[in-house]
């Protein structure tokens, strides 16, 4: 049911605003985005990759002269459905569920159902094609936001994260700024700054159609990066699945994480009455139940829980971190 329209905020500043308010998106401080239960408080975590995510559509769009409260909104709100252990716990789910787990799909279902925010549907169709593909940062493959500034906020999600991936992976020892590819120093820059102020500055001109200044009709409308730098940003992005993301030395700490997954996903799909929480919808079926349930658990929460059931008492520790 529509709610009656507020005398000084848009409907996308009050989704944004929502957003802010629920739960889902307070429970983002407690989980990781690469790295696993790390040592350390300067690593980062899903809450500040989406302040991150925000901040960098937030300067794009209000370059291109966009709407700058929709892709906060649609920022804020992406990676709100993403379960513990970031990738290996949505690796985890996927392999479990009947349905299969993609996290743009989950924070779709986050927002609507479980807790209902009454978004906007230009908000929720940002949301839910929010997802990227290894291959290329402008791939199809899982949707395309209908709106310029949903496609805002799925490119600044890869230059936010490809950055400051980069300075959790240093941090950790796995990899040197030295190491970085000859073709991302040359066109993106040295420095963290350097490459987001590069592929940031990069973007509004090549989008600059966007403002609809552009005198030339024949150029297409859309988010885009010039060639140059779209290929130094995949062969970043490909340099940090191959070192980072990938990396065979973390595969027992992704595993353990994994389990503990599984632990908690099959317990409470045999046991869906020992859930307690108004996190789920109980006319579901149990999977699904369990599937919500642990999604919207945090890492600590979900490793102490784990270790309750039986589970390994820690799914392992980053090597090294400070």
């Amino acid at each position: 049911m529509p709610d009656e329209p507020s005398p000084v905020r848009t409907e996308f500043q009050r989704d944004r605003d929502r957003i802010i308010h629920s739960k889902a998106f307070r429970r983002l401080k407690h989980k990781t985005q690469v790295f696993i239960a790390p040592v350390g408080d300067h690593f980062v975590t899903r809450l500040t990759h989406t302040l991150e995510v925000a901040q960098i559509a937030r300067t794009i769009t209000r370059a291109l002269n966009l709407n700058e409260d929709l892709a906060e909104a649609i920022a804020l709100a992406h990676d709100i459905g993403h379960p513990p252990f970031g990738h290996a716990g949505e690796q985890a789910l996927a392999d479990l569920t009947p349905e299969g787990f993609r996290h743009a799909e989950q924070s779709m279902r986050v927002v609507d159902k479980l807790e209902r925010l009454n978004l906007t549907l230009e908000v929720l169709d940002g949301i839910v094609n929010s997802s990227k593909v290894r291959e290329d940062i402008f791939a199809e493959a899982w949707g395309t936001p209908s709106t310029l500034e949903g496609q805002i906020v799925k490119i600044s999600d890869a230059v936010a994260y490809i950055n400051h991936d980069i300075a959790d992976a240093v941090r950790a020892n796995l990899i040197s700024e030295d190491e970085l590819p000859a073709e991302v120093h040359n066109v993106l820059g040295d420095r963290h700054s350097q490459r987001i102020n590069t592929l940031v500055c990069d973007i509004i001109e090549a989008s600059w159609a966007a403002t609809g200044e552009e005198s030339d009709t024949a150029t297409e409308v859309g988010i885009h990066m010039s060639n140059d730098v779209a290929a130094a940003a995949n062969v970043l992005r490909e340099f940090m699945f191959q070192r980072v993301y990938l990396l065979e030395d973390r595969q027992e700490e992704t595993e353990r994480a994994k389990q503990v997954v599984r632990v908690l996903y099959d317990h409470y799909a045999q046991h869906p009455e020992e859930i307690e929480s108004d996190f789920v919808i109980f006319d579901d079926p149990a999977w699904r139940r369990a599937a919500d349930y642990v999604a919207g658990m945090t890492d600590r929460f979900a490793l102490a829980t784990a270790e309750r059931l039986g589970a390994p008492k820690s799914a392992g520790r980053l090597a090294g971190a400070p």
